[in-house]
C-alpha cells in the first residue's frame, strides 16, 4: 500500500509539473507575440520604408528607363556621411536626365528614429530614402552583387542596359564620372 501511495504521488507531481511547464511556455509564446507585434508598430512609426531583402529587391532590377544610384549606408558611417553630399547634389542635378538615388539604410532599428530620422530632416535629404531590415546579410549581400564583401560605403549604378556595383566612397567628381558611363 505504501509503494502505491508513493507511485500515485510521484505521478501526480510529474504531471502537475508537465502542467506548469505548458503554462510557462504559452505565456512565453505570448510575450513573443506581443513583442514582434510592438517591433511591427515601431516600424510603422518610422518615416521611411522598411522592406525585408525579398521585398527590397525588385529596387534593384528596374526596367523602365531610369538609371538608378543605389547606394547602402549607416548613420554610423563616417565616409557614408562624408559622400552623402555628392549623393544629393547628383539626385538634384541628373533628374532631369531619368537619375534616380535610392539611399539605402543599414542603420538598426534603435537608430530609426533616434539618429536616421534626424539626420535626414536636419541635412533635408531629398533622395528617396528607404531602410533595409534583414539580418541574413550573408544571403543577401552576394544577391546585391557577387563582388561585395559586406563593406560599406557600397553603391550599385544601374539601367536596363548597364549595371556596376562599387565597394567604396565617392567623390562628387567620381560619382559624376561612373555616372556619364550610364547616362551618354
Amino acid at each position: 500500500m505504501n509503494r502505491l501511495f508513493i507511485l500515485l504521488t510521484v505521478l501526480v507531481l510529474i504531471f502537475s509539473c508537465k502542467d506548469q511547464k505548458a503554462k510557462n511556455n504559452e505565456v512565453a509564446d505570448s510575450s513573443l507575440v506581443e513583442s514582434s507585434t510592438n517591433n511591427t508598430k515601431d516600424e510603422a512609426d518610422v518615416k521611411f520604408p522598411v522592406y525585408d531583402f525579398n521585398a527590397f529587391e525588385p529596387l534593384l532590377h528596374k526596367d523602365d528607363g531610369i538609371t538608378y544610384i543605389v547606394n547602402f549606408w549607416a548613420t554610423w558611417c563616417q565616409p557614408c556621411i562624408e559622400e552623402m553630399p555628392h549623393f544629393e547634389r547628383v539626385n538634384a542635378e541628373q533628374k532631369e536626365n531619368n537619375v534616380k538615388v535610392i539611399l539605402v539604410s543599414l542603420d538598426m532599428p534603435n537608430m530609426w528614429k533616434s539618429r536616421l530620422e534626424p539626420y535626414v530632416e536636419k541635412k533635408d535629404i531629398q533622395s528617396e530614402v528607404v531602410i533595409l531590415d534583414d539580418p541574413k546579410q550573408n544571403v543577401w549581400i552576394p544577391k546585391v552583387s557577387e563582388e561585395w564583401g559586406g563593406a560599406i560605403p557600397a553603391t550599385l549604378i544601374y539601367n536596363k542596359d548597364k549595371r556596376s556595383f562599387y565597394e567604396r566612397g565617392f567623390t562628387y567628381e567620381e560619382l559624376n564620372e561612373e555616372l556619364s558611363k550610364f547616362t551618354k
